[in-house]
Formats: structure tokens, C-alpha cells, sequence
């Protein structure tokens, strides 16, 4: 092989020499000729004056060709190239039959023959390998794990994610009238609405004056969780930025800011805010926390409807796995509470509208249910590769075990009729996290409050832990409505503060289970003690989009 190496380059620069001497020649001797012509007789001529002196046995060509593999060119092609030449190259004249050189005496009629006859193949040069090529295998590697060292959440219950779950577990409900706007022509006027949020200590003023709200929950929220894991300035100067990563979505983006700007162009396009296209679309949120930080790994957000949050955790733990990043901020946040935003759901049909009594307007399973509620918040998660979190003394919460999406390809707004799409990805969830049936005891369930959501659900968990009588299933839903894009990442807050607890929240409003639901599987109006073994939590939206994740307590 060492041979090979070093003859190769040997191999071009010889044909190079000949090359350029026989050229110079040519063209000193011809300035004038046709250059087509010129090539072809130059062509012979070059390989003939090569061969010749690899035979000529007082050439200094022949005599540098022989330090390195023998005499003859045939051994420099084995030594250039690791190969022996083939039957057809021995049988003929060594690189004149090849190439058509001047000293073999061949008419136009041979040629045309030996041209047929080789026709469609490989000929002299086609090289048999004296021993079979071994392919390189990736070595083995262990499997990295992910693991979740901080939380941070804004929600209608607290901005703390221990304020948050106490008030869960109380079931202390955060959905009343809504306050931000007159909604008084709307036949739906009450949602999970945040009434207080500041952004001091987190965000400059001048962005939190500019920027939307969907963006401004999104960095206080990512923010409050590397505090809550023990990102100190000192921490963050000792992270590999290179691997950090931010990866935070959101199904609708910044709503506010484009509906202000097209009511400023009803004016004057001099009106509008100069930063409405960039505030406005979904990535903006990720890109402006990763600058704040300085990190420079992935970083990108993934709108995927209400399944938004638990794909950003997904693929924010896939990057881990794979050693693209160690540390990953995700999750997801939304803040459509606005007239447009409020409007368009209206307009689907899909909202309650239990005006007179807000807190009992959210009821999954319940028969009595007339659609879901509208939320706004962020939750984001901070992953961490499990050794890099041990290097740092990270407090560790959970582990993340692994997930799964899948497509219902049925209907733009409603479930598939025999939650196919839903029992499919739940089990490959359960398959791809090395997880059994009978090992999953909590699910947070996507049950939004609507009369088809909820059954399809629930039947496809039926049919899924089918003889598991440990399992217990609630929604997060029943207390601060549906937060759409920061759905998933809210309630995976809730699902890792069950297992740190080991209390596991209440389905407030469950006064009369729909037929065919069965009660003991679901948990009641009073919270309830649960050893989580694995816990899975399901995000579902328009477009038919599925999402499983699976965490277990950490060992």
C-alpha cells in the first residue's frame, strides 16, 4: 500500500514530463497547426516516447520506474493502483493496444472491428483486485442518553414550574373571561388567558416593546430553564457552544405583530413595524434566544399544529443522541389569544362556549363537553447528554427515553375514525424507546375536550395497553385550556414534575364519563400517589400529526 502511495503521484508526474516536452516541441516545430489534429498525433507521440523509455533500459524514467516496482510498466500499474491488470491488458501490447500508439501497425478496418467488439465494455483497464477490498465498519459505540436537568414554563397557572404543578395538583383551574380585548361580539369569550407577565430581569425592554408575545414567553421561558438547572454565567462559560442548541417551535407564531402590521398598511406602509416579517414567523423566537446566548449548535423551530412542542423534543433529543449537540434547550410556545386568533377557531366550530362558567368549560372524557378552550404559555425543557450532566453536577429530574411521530393522512381537522395513526405511533414509541406495554403506568393524554378527539384517543390507549390494569391517564388540558404549539411541552413539564413528586394531577370537570370510557382508568377529581415507572405524553394536531415521548425516573 506504501508502494501504492507513493507511485501513484510518480504515475502523473511521468505522463506530465512527456507530456509537456513532447508539446513544446510540437508546438516550436508546428506553431501554426490545427490544434484537433495536433492533439492526436501529440497523443501517439507522448505515449509512444513514454513507452519507449520505460524499455530503454539507460533511461533515467525507466530507472526511477524500477526503483519503485521493477522494470517493467506493468508493475508500475500494480504498484500505482493496488490491482493486477487484467486478461485483455496481458494479452496485448502493453499501453500501445490501449491507447492506439503509432508502432502498432492496425488499419482502419481492424480498428472498426476491435471497436465493435469491445463495445459496451470495459476493456484492458477493467483491473481485478489481487485480494478483495474490506469495507470500513463504523466502530460501536454506546448508546448516548438524554436525560432533563431544567424546566421552565409561563402558563396560566405560574411561571414557575413548581407553582405551576402545585396548582395542578390542587385542581385549581386557570381558565375565566378573557381581559386582553373586547371579545364581546365572539360566542366564545373565555380562555386560559396569562393576566400578568413580566419580563424584567429576562428580557431587554427594548425587545419586549417590539417583539411578540409568543416570542417573549418563549425566551423567559427557555431562560427560566437554565436557570432552574444550574446554568450559572460561570456554567456557561465552560459549555462547548458549538454544541448547545436551541430548538423551540410554535403553531402560530407571531399573530400580534403581523395583525398590527396589516392594520398599520391600511394607512401606510410607513406604519407598519419594520421587524413584523421576522417577529412574525416561527424560527424568530429560537434564533433570538440562541443569539442571547451565544450558542451556535442546532437551532431551528418545527411547526407541526398542536404536536409542535413534543417534535421539537424529539428531534432536540435526536440531535443529543447522535453527539450533534450535548445540551438543548426545547419546547414550544404560542399566543393566540387575539381577536384573528380567537375568529379563526370560532369560525372552525371547535371552541366551547360554556361562557357562564369558565372553570367547568374544559371537561375531557366528560359526555357533556362542547370543544376545546384556548390557552397561551410556553414550557421548554433543558436536555443534557446524561455524562455531560453528571461532569457539571446537574440536579437530573428524568430521563428522556425516546419517541415517535406518525401521519393520520385523513383529514385536515379531524381524527382518523379507527385512531390508526394514533396506535401506530404510540407503539413505535414504545418500540423505539425499548419499552413494553406493560412498563408504561401514567399518560398524559392530548384529550382536548372535543367529542371526537377524546373517544378516538382514548380507544387507540384501549387497544394499545390492552390487559395493563396499572395505567393511569389524565389531561393537563381540564385546568389551563389547549396552549396549541406549547401544548406538549407544558405537559411534559407536568409529566417530569409527576415523576419528581410522585402525585399525579387531577381530571378536573370528569363528572360523567362518556360510554365506552372506562373510569378506572382514568384518574379522578382528587390528585392521586403513582410510582411512574415509564410515563408517555401525546400531542395530536390539524393535519393529522401524532406525536408519543416516554420518560421515565432516572437510574
Amino acid at each position: 500500500m506504501a508502494a501504492s502511495m507513493a507511485a501513484s503521484p510518480l504515475c502523473t508526474c511521468l505522463v506530465a514530463a512527456c507530456t509537456s516536452v513532447s508539446w513544446e516541441k510540437e508546438l516550436k516545430a508546428n506553431p501554426f497547426r490545427d490544434s484537433g489534429r495536433l492533439s492526436k498525433r501529440l497523443k501517439r507521440k507522448v505515449l509512444s516516447k513514454c513507452w519507449s523509455d520505460t524499455t530503454n533500459a539507460q533511461s533515467p524514467i525507466s530507472g526511477l520506474i524500477s526503483s519503485f516496482c521493477g522494470s517493467s510498466i506493468q508493475g508500475l500499474m500494480s504498484s500505482c493502483l493496488a490491482f493486477e491488470p487484467c486478461s485483455d491488458y496481458c494479452s496485448c501490447n502493453g499501453l500501445s493496444s490501449l491507447f492506439g500508439s503509432r508502432n502498432v501497425g492496425i488499419n482502419r478496418k481492424q480498428k472498426r472491428t476491435n471497436r465493435a467488439r469491445y463495445s459496451g465494455e470495459t476493456v484492458a483497464v477493467a483491473l481485478q483486485p489481487v485480494q478483495e477490498v474490506s469495507t470500513m465498519k463504523k466502530p460501536v459505540t454506546k448508546q448516548r442518553r438524554v436525560v432533563v436537568t431544567g424546566m421552565g414554563v409561563v402558563t396560566p397557572l405560574g411561571h414557575d414550574p413548581n407553582i405551576f404543578y402545585n396548582n395542578l395538583l390542587e385542581g385549581v383551574s386557570g381558565i375565566s373571561e378573557i381581559e386582553t380585548f373586547d371579545c364581546a361580539q365572539f360566542p366564545t369569550r373565555i380562555a386560559g388567558e396569562i393576566k400578568s407577565f413580566s419580563t424584567d430581569g429576562w428580557i431587554a425592554p427594548k425587545l419586549s416593546k417590539r417583539m411578540d408575545k409568543f416570542m417573549l414567553y418563549m425566551l423567559a421561558a427557555g431562560k427560566k430553564a437554565l436557570d432552574d438547572g444550574g446554568m450559572t454565567n460561570d456554567a456557561m462559560k465552560n459549555l462547548d457552544k458549538a454544541k448547545c442548541g436551541v430548538l423551540i417551535g410554535s403553531a402560530m407564531g407571531g399573530m400580534k405583530v403581523f395583525n398590527d402590521a396589516i392594520e398599520a398598511l391600511r394607512i401606510s406602509y410607513r406604519k407598519m413595524n419594520p421587524f413584523c416579517i421576522p417577529f412574525a414567523t416561527t424560527n424568530m423566537g429560537s434564533a433570538m434566544l440562541a443569539m442571547d446566548l451565544g450558542w451556535m449548535g442546532p437551532n431551528y423551530s418545527i411547526s407541526t399544529a398542536c404536536a409542535t412542542s413534543n417534535f421539537c423534543i424529539l428531534n432536540a433529543a435526536n440531535h443529543i443522541i447522535r453527539g450533534e449537540a450535548d445540551v438543548m434547550l426545547c419546547g414550544g410556545s404560542d399566543a393566540a389569544i387575539i381577536p384573528i386568533g380567537l375568529g379563526g377557531f370560532v369560525a372552525c366550530r371547535a371552541l366551547s362556549q360554556r361562557n357562564s362558567h369558565p372553570a367547568k368549560a374544559s371537561r375531557p372524557w366528560d359526555i357533556n363537553r362542547d370543544g376545546f378552550v384556548m390557552g397561551e404559555g410556553a414550557g421548554v425543557l433543558l436536555l443534557e447528554e446524561l455524562d455531560h450532566a453528571k461532569r457539571r453536577g446537574a440536579n437530573i429530574y428524568a430521563e428522556f427515553l425516546g419517541g415517535s411521530f406518525t401521519s393520520d393522512a385523513y383529514h385536515m381537522t379531524e381524527p382518523h375514525p379507527d385512531g390508526l395513526g394514533v396506535t401506530l405511533c404510540i407503539e413505535k414509541a414504545l418500540a423505539q424507546g425499548g419499552v413494553s406495554r406493560e412498563d408504561v403506568n401514567y399518560i398524559n393524554a392530548h384529550a382536548t375536550s372535543t367529542p371526537a378527539g377524546d373517544l378516538k384517543e382514548y380507544k387507540a390507549l384501549a387497544r394499545c395497553f390492552r390487559g395493563n390494569r396499572e395505567v393511569k391517564v389524565n389531561s393537563t388540558k381540564s385546568m389551563i385550556g389547549h396552549l396549541l404549539g406549547a401544548a406538549g411541552a407544558v405537559e411534559a413539564v407536568a409529566v417530569v414534575q409527576a415523576i419528581r413528586t410522585g402525585w399525579v394531577h387531577p381530571n378536573v370537570n370528569l363528572e360523567n364519563p362518556d360510554e365506552g370510557v372506562d373510569p378506572s382508568m382514568l384518574i379522578g377529581p382528587k390528585k392521586e400517589r403513582l410510582d411512574i415507572k415509564v410515563a408517555l405524553s401525546n400531542s395530536f394536531g390539524f393535519g393529522g400529526h401524532n406525536s408519543s415521548i416516554l420518560f421515565a425516573p432516572y437510574k
